[in-house]
């Protein structure tokens, strides 16, 4: 699948297969996305695996689908403000890399922001030091949704002088 196929057909995925999605995919995922773009190369985010008990303990309304893989991406603070917010944005970045590669290879993500909530990321174990920036489920879709309407880009450009 090419890029601009993958983007387009990228679905969040709410409902997943029960199949396993092997850990050395996942790991060439997780390195594809560290190609993401991070301003100083300061490389910001780190991953949680999430086990059986701590998943229990988070609570999801959905259980996240019943993704048979859950992991939580965090991003270290920067030394000022500005590069506070330059690595949750690299590591947002980090997360859409991962999600586009295993889309690309058949794999679906379901990305929820349940961990910002102080008792999720006391149950996460995310430093104070930390932005939290997802929980994601992944696996197999069991049900792929069709796109939603979007606004058209042309709506949202404005030229300056």
């Amino acid at each position: 699948m090419d890029i601009l196929d993958a983007i387009k057909s990228r679905r969040t995925i709410k409902k997943f297969k029960s199949d396993a999605v092997e850990l050395d995919l996942i790991y060439s995922w997780l390195e594809a996305a560290t190609m993401a773009p991070n301003h100083r190369m300061t490389e910001p985010w780190e991953v949680y695996f999430i086990g059986t008990d701590t998943r229990a303990k988070l609570k999801h309304k959905s259980d996240f689908g019943n993704a048979p893989v859950l992991m939580a991406v965090v991003s270290k603070h920067g030394a000022t403000a500005v590069e506070k917010e330059e690595n949750a944005l690299a590591t947002a970045c980090f997360v859409q890399n991962f999600n586009l590669a295993a889309w690309s290879q058949g794999v679906g993500t379901f990305w929820s922001s349940i961990g910002t909530s102080a008792k999720n990321r006391e149950i996460l174990e995310v430093p104070e030091n930390y932005n939290l920036i997802g929980v994601l489920g992944v696996g197999y879709p069991e049900v792929t949704p069709e796109a939603k309407p979007r606004t058209s880009i042309k709506n949202k450009i404005k030229s300056l002088p």
